[in-house]
């Protein structure tokens, strides 16, 4: 396969893309109708899938897709002389949250094979599609129900499906993927503006990612009403039928076990030692000291996937307002999965 029309191929998908998001719809083309058809079935077969998070999501793929940036990511890898066939166990908590997988199989000189969650089963094969039309038949994938050809596997599932997973695949070389989520330690000082920028963190995709913050940790003396009043922008999240249900059973839940929490009507804030929070509730714990936060991050490592916290912290972290914003070197559960690929 030739990666320059591969690369070529990206650019004009993401041209593609960008084309339809700047177009006002009353000026769309007959392709543009087409692909709005299909965002609004995506949405219908997932109502998590509403049409500003596939935007969003179409968004900042579209950004990411340059020359420029696949090139310089590329750089850093040796594509491999034999095309393999990798298998592929895509997740579907977020609109295309597979396709970072696809991009580096297909750019290594491998082939997908493909098995689509049923939650996110429209979207990719028509991005497949397109791409390989704009690199002039370039791009091999297949998509399957059942994995059953291939020479390595990267999957994703949850923590109790890992286990299977591990063990199905026992005998081939893969990446099993489990539960992860993502916390903000906050300093302290922050701004209202930086506030506002941790709720985009938080609420975008309404939670479900793995990028998400679920866990905040704050100093002694940082006052909770400060998250409530910059939280605001997104108070419309409990208009979402589905999200609604899972506030009103997670609020049921803390007045029947007479928890102590804060709420805001479409958040609660419980203070909890736990990483994870069920959908509708973010966890927050106090610290004394900067080790404590320390310690915290390495005890949790293999569950964390992202710490926001600002850059004076000296942790390893991504500035507020970034989670939902990764690069293309930035891969699920920290494992490089082109240097995977480069033993396959």
């Amino acid at each position: 396969m030739n990666t320059e029309k591969q690369i070529s191929g990206l650019c004009q998908l993401s041209d593609y893309l960008q084309h339809y998001l700047d177009t006002d719809p009353e000026h769309f083309n007959e392709q543009d109708e087409e692909f709005s058809a299909l965002l609004r079935k995506c949405e219908t077969e997932n109502p998590w899938f509403t049409p500003e998070n596939q935007r969003f999501a179409l968004q900042q793929w579209a950004g990411l897709l340059n020359e420029e940036n696949i090139k310089n990511w590329l750089s850093a890898y040796q594509m491999s002389k034999t095309s393999k066939k990798v298998g592929l166990i895509l997740a579907g908590n977020i609109p295309m949250v597979g396709f970072h997988d696809v991009i580096c199989v297909v750019l290594s000189n491998h082939i997908p094979v493909i098995k689509l969650s049923s939650k996110d089963r429209l979207m990719l094969p028509f991005l497949l599609k397109k791409w390989n039309e704009f690199s002039e038949g370039n791009v091999q994938f297949e998509l399957v129900d059942r994995l059953e050809d291939f020479d390595a596997v990267i999957a994703t599932g949850s923590n109790n499906t890992a286990r299977y997973l591990e063990y199905y695949f026992k005998n081939h070389l893969s990446i099993i993927r489990k539960n992860r989520t993502s916390i903000a330690v906050l300093k302290g000082d922050e701004s209202d503006a930086e506030l506002q920028l941790l709720a985009e963190d938080i609420f975008r995709y309404f939670g479900l990612g793995c990028r998400n913050v679920t866990r905040i940790l704050i100093p002694e003396d940082f006052k909770i009403d400060r998250l409530f009043e910059n939280f605001l922008n997104f108070k419309e999240i409990v208009n979402h039928h589905k999200y609604a249900n899972n506030y009103d059973y997670n609020r049921a839940i803390n007045l029947l076990n007479r928890d102590l929490f804060w709420d805001n009507n479409f958040v609660m804030l419980k203070e909890d030692e736990s990483l994870f929070s069920p959908l509708s509730v973010i966890n927050f714990t106090r610290y004394k000291t900067l080790e404590e936060v320390k310690s915290f991050i390495a005890e949790n490592k293999e569950n964390i996937q992202a710490v926001v916290a600002k850059t004076e912290l000296g942790l390893e972290s991504i500035p507020m307002g970034e989670a939902q914003n990764p690069g293309l070197d930035t891969y699920a559960d920290n494992v490089d999965t082109m240097r995977f690929l480069e033993l396959v």
